[in-house]
This record gives C-alpha cells, sequence and structure tokens, in this order.
C-alpha cells in the first residue's frame, strides 16, 4: 500500500517502479536496493541458502558484506 497525503502529487513512474520491484521479489527471490531502476543490480535475499544461491545464480555474485549479495538483475 502507498499512501500519500492529499496535499501531495502522484508520480506515476515511482508507482510503476514499486509493481515491477514487487514482481520481481516475488519471482526470483530478490530485493532492489534504494534508488532502483528496472535492469540495475539487485540483492539476493538473506533467505536464500548459498546452495539454493548458487543454483538460482550460477554466474556468481559480488559481496561486500557476508549478506550483501549483489547480482545483475534476473530476466
Amino acid at each position: 500500500m502507498l499512501s500519500y497525503p492529499m496535499s501531495t502529487g502522484r508520480n506515476f513512474d515511482e508507482v510503476l517502479r514499486v509493481v515491477d520491484s514487487l514482481q520481481l521479489t516475488a519471482r526470483r527471490q530478490v530485493a532492489t536496493p534504494v534508488n532502483w531502476r528496472p535492469g540495475n543490480d539487485v540483492i539476493i535475499l538473506p533467505s536464500v541458502s548459498e546452495d539454493e544461491a548458487r543454483q538460482r545464480f550460477p554466474g556468481g555474485w559480488k559481496a561486500p558484506k557476508p549478506y550483501l549479495r549483489i547480482v545483475p538483475q534476473p530476466e
């Protein structure tokens, strides 16, 4: 749910970005970072085990922190 005060304008591009992010998270078990746009890198959810991540993302990932696994957005 998005909630805006009546005095605030709506940004339809932001609503579409949110929908894209939610669909991507549901389908691919990734999270989208702040200011994410479709096509940008995403983060593998912490709930995805290392073994499952290797299966889902065979190309590997960047891990600047053990809990932060960054991959290109899956198609």
